[in-house]
């Protein structure tokens, strides 16, 4: 292995607090995120070991990043943001149809009296 990627690849800790940071997770809302523990997320932090492969792979999907930019082979283009809505609409995604369909309709009175004060402000 050349000392560059080599050197990149020392720096995974970092990278992975950097981007966990970005992605407004905690160290125990992205190990819930994947089925880690916390402890598992900060020992890959602050070490210069990595997760294996699988891990790898779950760290890049609930991050919105590629494997490759997360080992640092690739750079990272935009750091990703990924707000807490959006989590929460992939774990609803996750759920039993019926959950699901009260959650969307709880959603949609929400947003539909929202709309209608608007209006109302607006007259």
């Amino acid at each position: 292995m050349s000392k560059k990627i080599n050197e990149k690849l020392s720096s995974f800790g970092k990278r992975l607090a950097k981007l966990r940071k970005a992605a407004d997770y905690t160290q125990q809302q992205l190990a819930d995120e994947i089925g880690a523990t916390r402890r598992m997320i900060a020992y890959y932090e602050s070490e210069s070991q990595h997760p294996p492969a699988n891990m790898l792979v779950d760290l890049a999907k609930a991050l919105n990043v590629s494997a490759d930019a997360l080992l640092g082979i690739k750079p990272i283009e935009n750091v990703p943001v990924s707000s807490r809505l959006e989590r929460r609409i992939r774990q609803i995604e996750k759920l039993t149809p019926k959950p699901r369909r009260q959650i969307t309709q709880l959603i949609d009175t929400f947003v539909e009296a929202e709309q209608l004060k608007q209006k109302a402000n607006a007259n």
